[in-house]
């Protein structure tokens, strides 16, 4: 029987954990040991947890370890076969893990996304829209949940391949993890890139895999509701003041690090520079320069960032086992 370890990165999470924990707990499948890392506790998350969920373990670093590196510890050190991600604001189904173990049953199968419907917290009770079925790419660079916002009436409900995950739910197989970890220059192993910090890590990790040749899997039958703070702008770029009003709302932190690190997902995996990604970044650079120039702070440390990259761009190039016929056929 597969062994699979639950993880969750909690940031001041308490008001989510009544709901989220019971949920985790109730898993059909019997062979799962859930793991909390803690990242900031100012809540007291951490004290929550330990009087109502004492079968739970945790780890406390003492320091806001981030998702990246808060995940990689735990896939470093914990002895299973799968790891499942729990984000702090997701509502699993009670064999939600169950289902997602079936698209493994194909060794080639590294990661997998289940149905991720959105959660409604302020009214408690889930929603029929969704939140994500997978991440799809383009060649212009830009990633996006597949069918988010969408209200779902089964246009979703068929297993397919997809070239990414998100970190909100994904379930990744240990061997394929295994496979494209990065020995950094400090000598600590690295999953998820911990450059990244935090966003785009999920979906760099995914590519990687797939330029790997692991496939990933979108398995309809495993449902679960996410709160999810942040999305993308429900008209995409075609409504354009909607989508300035959208991104300009979004903390100047987080939109930094998405801009930094969408960069670095296309430098470090992308196997051509197609001239789309140019085109998009022209126009993407002339709205920051326009309208969110404090963006443009994380600059100094992006070029700090950049030899780094990289150096895992020739990595992974140089290791990668998929043509680049194959890969263009996963860009949406």
């Amino acid at each position: 029987m597969a062994k699979v370890a639950l993880i969750q990165v909690i940031y001041n999470s308490l008001r989510f954990i009544p709901k989220v924990f019971p949920a985790v707990l109730a898993q059909s499948h019997p062979d799962c040991d859930f793991y909390v890392v803690v990242a900031a506790n100012d809540d007291g998350g951490k004290e929550y947890i330990q009087k109502h969920y004492p079968q739970v373990k945790i780890i406390d670093p003492g320091y806001n370890i981030g998702f990246s590196k808060g995940h990689n510890e735990l896939f470093a050190s914990i002895d299973a076969d799968f790891f499942q991600l729990i984000n702090p604001d997701l509502v699993v189904t009670p064999n939600f893990v169950e289902e997602m173990l079936k698209p493994f049953d194909n060794p080639k199968v590294g990661a997998v996304s289940g149905k991720i419907l959105r959660y409604d917290f302020e009214k408690d009770e889930p929603t029929n829209f969704i939140d994500t079925t997978g991440v799809v790419i383009q060649k212009s660079g830009r990633g996006r949940d597949r069918g988010q916002h969408e209200l779902d009436e089964g246009q979703y409900d068929r297993l397919t391949n997809i070239i990414a995950v998100s970190g909100a739910a994904a379930m990744y197989r240990k061997a394929a993890l295994e496979d494209v970890k990065y020995l950094r220059a400090d000598g600590r192993i690295e999953y998820f890139d911990e450059d990244f910090h935090s966003y785009w890590e999920d979906v760099d990790l995914s590519w990687r895999m797939v330029n790997r040749a692991w496939k990933i899997k979108y398995a309809p039958d495993a449902v679960a509701y996410h709160g999810r703070a942040a999305g993308s702008n429900k008209g995409g770029y075609k409504k354009v003041f909607s989508f300035i009003k959208h991104h300009r709302a979004i903390p100047e932190r987080i939109r930094k690090l998405n801009y930094k690190n969408h960069l670095f997902l296309f430098i470090k995996n992308s196997p051509h520079w197609y001239w789309q990604f140019f085109a998009r970044e022209f126009f993407y650079n002339c709205y920051v320069l326009i309208l969110e120039t404090s963006t443009l702070k994380v600059l100094p440390q992006f070029f700090r960032q950049l030899p780094t990259m990289w150096r895992k761009r020739k990595y992974i190039q140089r290791h990668r086992k998929i043509s680049v016929d194959e890969m263009e056929k996963l860009f949406s």
